[in-house]
């Protein structure tokens, strides 16, 4: 039987993703309705395009809070440390299509 830590580790293919992106739904830089729901529309957007559990794909992590608390919600994105803030889902569309997809920041919605 394989370890549960190795095999919670390969299911995410850990050390394979080339983005990672935090997004606060703690509820101090925006609600907690609109962090959530955030959550999970960039959970969806992902799936849909083949970039959660993949190679070459896209790791997530919710945080509690990404120490701006305000006009959020607020996303950062590694490898290349950008920060966003971001409005509605169209705007989320375009971070997943343009940078953790594409690699290509979306300079309107940067907070750095």
């Amino acid at each position: 039987m394989p370890d549960p830590l190795q095999a919670a580790a390969a299911k995410l293919r850990l050390g394979t993703q080339s983005r990672h992106v935090f997004l606060c739904v703690g509820g101090k830089c925006a609600s907690l309705d609109q962090g959530q729901a955030s959550w999970e529309y960039l959970k969806r957007r992902l799936r849909e395009l083949g970039l959660q559990d993949a190679a070459g794909g896209v790791l997530r992590t919710k945080a509690d809070c990404l120490r701006i608390c305000v006009s959020g919600p607020v996303a950062v994105v590694y490898p290349e440390g950008v920060w966003y803030t971001f409005v509605d889902e169209r705007d989320i569309d375009e971070i997943v299509e343009s940078h953790l997809r594409d690699g290509k920041p979306v300079e309107r919605l940067r907070l750095d």
